[in-house]
């Protein structure tokens, strides 16, 4: 290798040097002692840049820095320079030091610096390696803060349950049931409370050692996001939640219980930062080979500069009032999706219009078994019959919601819990309960509407849950059609003993053999209806009504005996919705009043159907 060559490398090599030196992340600042100049790396400028003023060099800030050293000494480097300071001879190993500024700006720093010697043992340079112990600052600030929220999260809820213990065992008067129930269900609910806590400091851990372990199997999103809405509304949840999926989206591999972790968690965060009255979006649409979901609020949005730092442990979007919020929620979001396999982001136009937390889950390779579902009613029927017999609670209270859900449980039936009424018309649509628990109380809400909107349109029965005293409500109630009612507190054992009684009275035997009438066919094991081999649409009541006239075929059924049977109301109760039901009927099935072939009028009695073709 020529002389030319030899330059180029070293050149080459100290180029490179200078490379890895400018891009280090630890600061690197070079005194020559030969030509007394000063140089300096990215980061060192990116350190030293809060107490430089605006046109001064990062060169002439050093001579207006005092150096506070880790035994107290301090040193004007405007009188002193730092190699005399430091002694041209000293090597100095990981020392706290903190650079000041006569008006009181500050950096701490973790210090380093050695001397280069000559071959004759001669000082040519001093570098000082500076590393900025500003994010370790921050991390400790966060840390007590934290420390401090948590002590405050376990105080709380300690306070009340000792509060609360303290009552039941040196009463100040003799207790009813009902206060009885109250002190237990504080007691249940902040134990639930410090119960969460306690889950997220442990994820939290699981995560850092690497040891959350999650159980992926085929789920689908619907009924993912479905289920988190439900307990997000049954936890106490106020916001309306709208759900939008993309067509023909795939199922996704998925533990079920730790995504129902991460909607929570997202449901809450944003029910936190938006008023109670805005709702809450989620969306779900195909993403290559995972599926994005989004969960999207109308609140205060979120500062640019605190988008990178939102899923770091104990970073609270707000640094004020925690309101609730321990900042782990996003951190713990963060370790399940990547344990998935997936990755979460946020977005946010700054303060005002809201935000959007995003996250990916790997999609079912094409291919792939997923769980079938019923191609024909009868499967779906045979597939419910086998399964718990399901029950939709809906009422506006989250203790009352949590004291039904843990009954039902303990009976052995499948709770199907809300608080947001239009909700639970689609899951009355959605999950096709047995039975309805119908708080009629509800905030917001006309409770009587509601029930008379599932009396008619829906076919379930529905027990009414009341206080004492609303007794002139029971009475509406159950002339509107409620199959019984349960005044609360209530015992698990009279709560399942009713809904028992109210399957045994909706399961009333029905004829094994289709009803035929010429071209009427009545299936009742699928409740379905044609007329002359088309199916015919009918709602809820108008279907009970003309089941009941064709199983008791050749026989005049009364007022009397309809209002008991299918409207579920006193024998008393006013004919006249019955009248627009059968009229409805008629015209659907194309029955002429005058000269009907298939509902025939006993005036003043009542109305009765031919015998069928099956019928002896």
């Amino acid at each position: 290798m020529d002389r030319d060559d030899e330059i180029r490398e070293l050149r080459k090599a100290q180029a490179d040097l200078e490379t890895l030196i400018d891009t280090s992340p630890v600061g690197v600042v070079v005194f020559d002692l030969g030509t007394g100049s000063v140089s300096f790396n990215q980061e060192t400028r990116r350190i030293v840049d809060g107490l430089r003023d605006e046109d001064q060099l990062p060169e002439q800030l050093l001579e207006a820095l005092t150096i506070v050293r880790a035994d107290g000494r301090e040193i004007s480097l405007e009188e002193l320079p730092l190699v005399q300071a430091l002694s041209a001879s000293e090597t100095v190993r990981a020392e706290e030091i903190v650079m000041r500024r006569t008006d009181g700006r500050s950096v701490r720093a973790l210090l380093n610096a050695t001397p280069i010697r000559s071959e004759e043992g001669q000082v040519e340079s001093f570098v000082v390696i500076l590393q900025d112990l500003t994010p370790l600052e921050e991390q400790e600030r966060l840390r007590a803060e934290f420390l401090s929220m948590v002590g405050h999260e376990l105080r709380t809820p300690l306070t009340a349950v000792k509060g609360a213990v303290a009552t039941l065992l040196e009463p100040a008067a003799p207790l009813s049931s009902a206060d009885l129930r109250q002190f237990f269900g504080i007691i249940d609910a902040q134990v639930d409370r410090m119960h969460l806590l306690v889950g997220d400091l442990l994820d939290v851990a699981r995560i850092e050692t690497g040891t959350l372990a999650v159980a992926p199997e085929p789920a689908d999103v619907a009924g993912l996001v479905g289920d988190a809405r439900n307990a997000f509304h049954s936890g106490g949840g106020r916001h309306p939640v709208a759900i939008d999926l993309a067509e023909d989206l795939p199922w996704v591999m998925a533990d079920r219980v730790r995504m129902a972790q991460v909607l929570g968690a997202l449901l809450a965060n944003a029910a936190r930062n938006s008023p109670e009255s805005s709702p809450i979006r989620v969306h779900a649409a195909r993403e290559g080979v995972h599926v994005a979901v989004a969960v999207s609020d109308d609140g205060t949005g979120i500062p640019e500069e605190r988008l990178p730092h939102l899923f770091r442990r104990f970073f609270r979007i707000d640094a004020g009032e925690p309101r609730g919020d321990t900042g782990l929620g996003l951190a713990v979001c963060k370790g399940i999706v990547e344990a998935h396999g997936g990755r979460i982001w946020a977005e946010s136009d700054g303060p005002g219009p809201g935000a959007r937390f995003l996250f990916t889950i790997p999609a079912v390779e094409q291919g792939a078994s997923v769980p079938a579902a019923p191609s024909t009613p009868a499967r779906a029927a045979r597939r419910r019959a086998a399964a718990p017999v399901r029950v939709l609670a809906l009422a506006g209270d989250p203790q009352a919601l949590r004291a039904v859900r843990g009954a039902l449980l303990q009976a052995g039936y499948a709770p199907i819990v809300t608080a947001d009424p239009e909700e639970a018309l689609r899951c009355v649509e959605r999950e096709r309960p047995h039975l309805v628990l119908l708080d009629l109380l509800l905030p917001g809400a006309d409770g009587v509407a509601l029930l008379r909107n599932l009396v008619e349109t829906a076919a379930v029965p529905v027990i009414v849950l009341s206080a004492h005293g609303q007794e002139p409500l029971l009475a509406r109630a159950l002339d509107m059609g409620a199959a019984d009612y349960v005044v609360m507190p209530f015992s698990p054992v009279e709560l399942a003993a009713r809904i028992r009684a109210a399957l045994r009275r909706r399961e009333a035997p029905k004829p094994a053999a289709p009803y035929v009438l010429g071209g009427l066919t009545i299936d009742y094991a699928e409740r379905l209806v044609r007329l002359d081999g088309r199916p015919v649409p009918l709602t809820d009541i108008e279907y009970r009504t003309l089941a009941e006239l064709a199983a008791n075929g050749g026989r005049v059924l009364t007022y009397e005996h309809l209002l008991r049977r299918v409207w579920r109301r006193a024998g008393d109760a006013d004919v006249r919705p019955m009248r627009t039901v059968v009229r409805s009927l008629r015209r659907k099935l194309g029955d002429d009043a005058e000269d009907p072939a298939y509902i025939f009028t006993q005036l003043r009695v009542g109305y009765r159907m031919p015998r069928g073709e099956t019928t002896d």
